[in-house]
């Protein structure tokens, strides 16, 4: 069997995602590795907390992109 070459699929604003959950982290005086290499209860409650509030925003830039989306016709 021939393996090909296949570039992975990447989220449109995955990279937003990952820079909204370090802001929020660093905000919190961590940073994302080093919550990551730990292994307890507040670590993993930041992380959470840092993902909640990451997909609120994606959530309101898809609302705006839509709204402005349908306002110039494209929709």
């Amino acid at each position: 069997m021939k393996e090909v070459d296949i570039e992975p699929m990447h989220e449109p604003l995955a990279e937003l995602e990952r820079e909204l959950v370090a802001a929020y982290v660093t905000g919190t005086g961590h940073s994302v590795e080093q919550l990551r290499a730990r292994d307890d209860t507040e670590a993993h409650d930041i992380l959470v907390r840092a993902s909640f509030y990451a997909s609120a925003r994606l959530s309101e830039v898809e609302a705006r992109l839509r709204y402005l989306r349908a306002i110039r016709g494209d929709v």
